[in-house]
């Protein structure tokens, strides 16, 4: 048996040349491309963004003139992430949607293997329809789908109604089974009435003997803004203000305390006015929308190794109420709030699924 002696310093040619007599057995060599496979920091293509509110709402109404929401099956315009072009997602991981639903509409029922959420921007009135359950939507009302579960949108108001879809599109894509089945008609047949999941499971009660709703999902299918925000009103009295984010709650699943859903985390976040966060960073992908109030966010490129303060170029996005924006992993961050109003905002990542797989990190200020 030769066993081969490995020279003190290798050959460049020779080590080119091994890689391409491998390459037809479909081999790598890792020793060539270990820092390309495991990077001394986060390593992602996408990039900061912003999209103005205004300008989506003239598009998707356009949109509206164009294709039916039947016909469509989901009237929605995709927020592709500048940095993943093609790729139809807002980060590596999450889809972002921008969704509108005309009066008299009715978007088919149907499910799918992602999780979905709806944020609420414009329209009073319409719904979502999970398992035969109608959530009636306001402005800032939060509302769960989660995977495999039908589903149909529709409108019985008189005016347009708009909302920001957030999935784990991309993280199913990149998991394998990602796929959708069609109901087959337009409406999933009636269920329990609108609000007996907030009724039964969000007023701090559970029925007595009953099972905890929906597995690894709240059993809560909507979150009112209007009690989200009476709630940050009554915390904001305590000054109890973190100098990197202000006064941040999750939305939780209220039978066991985690996250309302297994792969998105999500959020509610409220600054007063004229405040300005201290610099942050984190390891989830971020998507933030405006409920109210207007400042602007820097976000700044990352540069250096491993978990070193580096960090490259910046650029200062402006936002107001309803405009959307994503941050991405690992990108040094702050807020600054205009001054004359408090600023509310929603925003969702992927911190669940990395804190499950104990690879969540965060960074304050220069540290």
């Amino acid at each position: 048996m030769n066993i081969p002696v490995p020279p003190k310093q290798s050959d460049p040619k020779e080590r080119a040349a091994f890689g391409e007599r491998i390459a037809p057995a479909s081999l790598v060599t890792l020793w060539d491309h270990l820092k390309e496979i495991v990077p001394p920091q986060p390593r992602v293509s996408s990039v900061p963004n912003l999209w103005r509110y205004e300008e989506l709402r003239r598009l998707i109404m356009e949109a509206g003139a164009i294709v039916s929401a039947e016909e469509a099956d989901r009237r929605v315009l995709v927020l592709e992430n500048p940095g993943l072009k093609g790729r139809k997602s807002i980060t590596e991981t999450l889809f972002a949607g921008f969704q509108l639903v005309l009066p008299g509409e009715i978007a088919p029922a149907h499910r799918h293997t992602a999780s979905a959420i709806r944020f609420i921007l414009e329209g009073h009135g319409g719904y979502t329809s999970v398992e035969g359950e109608k959530c009636f939507m306001e402005p800032g009302d939060f509302i769960i789908t989660p995977g495999w579960t039908w589903h149909d949108h529709g409108n019985e108001t008189d005016a347009p109604v708009i909302w920001l879809d957030g999935l784990d599109l991309a993280l199913m894509q990149s998991l394998g089974p990602h796929f959708s089945e069609g109901y087959g008609e337009k409406r999933f047949p009636e269920g329990p009435p609108p609000g007996d999941s907030e009724a039964r499971w969000g007023k701090m009660l559970r029925p007595v003997n009953a099972e905890r709703g929906a597995g690894l999902n709240s059993p809560v299918m909507r979150y009112p803004y209007a009690e989200t925000r009476e709630a940050l009103e009554q915390l904001s009295k305590s000054g109890d203000w973190d100098p990197y984010m202000g006064l941040k709650m999750e939305y939780t699943d209220p039978t066991t305390g985690g996250p309302a859903m297994p792969t998105m985390s999500t959020f509610i976040q409220l600054m007063p006015a004229g405040f300005k966060t201290e610099r942050y960073r984190t390891t989830e992908a971020a998507v933030y929308t405006a409920i109210e109030g207007s400042g602007k966010v820097t976000v700044w490129q990352t540069t250096g190794t491993g978990m070193g303060t580096g960090a490259g170029e910046a650029m200062t996005m402006e936002w107001g109420p309803r405009d959307i924006f994503v941050i991405p992993c690992w990108h040094p961050h702050l807020f600054e709030v205009d001054d004359g109003a408090d600023a509310v905002l929603f925003s969702f990542s992927d911190k669940v699924v990395q804190q499950k797989l104990g690879i969540w990190k965060d960074q304050r200020g220069n540290a």
